[in-house]
């Protein structure tokens, strides 16, 4: 040792700080989501999953999702010689992650994979149990793609890579693109493919395609009937009637994507266009295509989300091609914003387990006041009440999923109507308080960046966009009252609980109550607590069939029965902590 080693030792010693949570399994780790799995496809292979689990939790993979975001992307409106080329610039961790969800069939994949599910005379799955009212909800198997497609969507998300609002929105703009068979035979190979190629050039000469959405403008945001772009007439071709667009977009997702379905003002009323960045020439196919005079104005700077590129455009003469019935746009619309608003409900769920993943592995190893955090009695409440209500996130959002495979079947086509705005607006709206507070376990730890490596504070800064994006809470209240007049929504929402009869007073106190708040709920000034109290019952009977009884339980004596403050970390005494803890561990 050095005379001034001797005279100054070290201070800079670590100690009593946590290994990162790498290199692990986010979904062999995750067993809220085997469940969910396993309630709503008893027969689902989850080999997919646990490859794709491994993939996510790698190192490697979480300092790309760090890099995209640390280095957004830049907007390159001109080319050196002052040519307009309207192209964003991204890190290549960017175009990694992109990759691995395009060959993880995250994005388009669903619509070529589907299958549908079939009756099957099986009980309740392995663990879960018998109903004790009703039929069995659950009795209805399936391997469908979309449920498939949902929980790798769900794992991905916590990685919180920013990069996956494009994938999101070609998963979403299939079902639409039959509109106009022309376009979708000629697209739908792509769009479907587990591929990406992020070179801009025309569509027949790339391997994978992704395709973005335009509807909002400054003087309309939700209301998009305020919409003032214009589309005029300017005749046929092989992908039949073609319009100039000239206007602008306010929120313009994901500009480099290959092509955009877009609502202008058509002679008929508002439509929906097809709008691609290269221009075909039919004519000669062996054209490499022309530029669509789409113009990228500037990108938006977002609180988060900061690897996805967000624009303004405006349209100058851009051709753009009818999508479905001339003034039938919005519909159309609602069809899409049905699949994104499942996505938003699917990413908070993954942003959920991923900040309490975090939280479970700092208070597993850091140390205070002679005992480590997660055998603190109060740490050991807020952890619990934290993993309660991931689980039941979790739960919720891929039962929304699995109607999305079974829409032949009327209850879950109404369900699926039903609980796709509940989930994207009680799902969403408790994101932002849950990560303060999981953030909050790890103390300054958490809420500093340290080099974009501070995943928690990343987290933080995403949760508020998907409770915005796609209708914002209100929004999405309202869509409760307008699903709430399809079909017979209070006997598919009694038939939905049914299998919880019983179970626990509060649940039943809260489900004999909402038939008759469901038929006479008149008055929108009560959708918002309508909608939570719906969502806090379904989530209680998927639990009720799909977790341990401790969770359950524990769920509603909190968030039914009343034992439980208005914060996390308040759950009653007589919770079953050590269970709960140790089913929501991520190692």
């Amino acid at each position: 040792m050095s005379t001034a080693e001797l005279l100054y030792p070290p201070t800079h010693a670590v100690t009593n700080q946590v290994q990162p949570l790498e290199d692990y399994n986010v979904f062999t780790g995750n067993q809220a989501l085997r469940d969910a799995l396993k309630f709503n496809a008893p027969e689902l292979d989850t080999a997919e999953f646990v490859a794709l689990g491994a993939k996510l939790g790698m190192a490697e993979y979480q300092t790309h999702a760090r890099l995209a975001n640390v280095y957004p992307p830049v907007l390159h409106a001109h080319d050196r010689f002052g040519r307009r080329i309207d192209q964003v610039e991204f890190h290549p961790s960017y175009h990694a992650l992109m990759s691995l969800a395009a060959e993880s069939g995250l994005h388009g994949t669903p619509w070529k994979d589907e299958k549908f599910g079939h009756m099957s005379d099986a009980g309740p799955p392995q663990g879960a149990k018998a109903p004790s009212g009703g039929s069995a909800v659950h009795a209805v198997t399936s391997v469908g793609a979309h449920l498939r497609r949902a929980a790798g969507f769900t794992m991905y998300t916590e990685m919180e890579p920013s990069i996956l609002c494009p994938i999101s929105m070609t998963y979403a703009v299939m079902p639409a693109l039959h509109g106009n068979p022309a376009i979708f035979k000629d697209w739908a190979p792509g769009l479907t493919a587990r591929a990406y190629d992020p070179a801009l050039k025309l569509f027949s000469k790339k391997r994978g395609l992704t395709m973005g959405m335009g509807m909002t403008e400054k003087q309309g945001g939700s209301d998009l009937r305020a919409n003032t772009t214009q589309a005029t007439p300017d005749g046929t071709d092989a992908w039949g009637q073609r319009f100039k667009l000239v206007g602008h977009k306010w929120f313009f997702s994901a500009p480099m994507c290959d092509a955009f379905l877009v609502l202008a003002q058509s002679p008929a009323g508002l439509s929906c266009f097809f709008v691609p960045r290269v221009l075909p020439d039919f004519e000669d196919p062996s054209s490499d295509g022309t530029l669509n005079t789409l113009r990228v104005q500037r990108l938006k700077d977002k609180l988060g989300n900061k690897a996805n590129a967000s624009s303004e455009v405006e349209f100058q003469g851009a051709t753009a091609w009818l999508v479905g019935a001339e003034g039938r746009g919005v519909p159309q619309i609602l069809e899409m914003g049905t699949m994104t608003r499942l996505d938003c409900a699917l990413g908070t769920s993954g942003l959920m387990r991923q900040a309490l993943s975090i939280a479970m592995n700092h208070a597993a190893q850091r140390e205070a006041f002679g005992n480590r955090l997660i055998e603190q009695p109060l740490m050991r409440n807020v952890l619990a009440d934290l993993a309660l209500e991931s689980e039941a996130a979790t739960a919720l959002s891929m039962r929304l999923a699995r109607s999305f495979d079974k829409k032949a079947d009327p209850h879950e086509q109404l369900m699926g109507r039903l609980l796709t705005p509940i989930a994207k607006y009680w799902i969403c709206k408790r994101g932002s308080v849950f990560a303060q507070e999981a953030m909050e376990c790890l103390g300054g730890n958490g809420y500093v960046e340290a080099g974009g490596e501070g995943i928690m504070a990343r987290i933080y800064r995403e949760m508020p966009l998907n409770s915005i994006w796609e209708g914002a809470g209100n929004i999405m209240a309202l869509d409760l009252l307008r699903a709430l007049r399809k079909g017979d929504a209070a006997a598919a929402l009694a038939h939905e609980l049914a299998p919880a009869k019983g179970a626990h007073p509060a649940l039943d106190r809260l489900a004999a109550a909402l038939p008759t708040r469901v038929e006479h709920m008149a008055t929108e000034i009560e959708a918002r607590r309508l909608a939570q109290d719906v969502a806090l019952a379904v989530q209680a009977a998927i639990l009720y069939q799909s977790a341990p009884t401790e969770v359950f339980t524990a769920f509603c004596d909190s968030r039914l029965g009343g034992d439980w403050g208005y914060s996390f970390g308040t759950l009653g005494a007589a919770v079953d902590f050590d269970t709960i803890i140790r089913r929501a561990m991520p190692r």
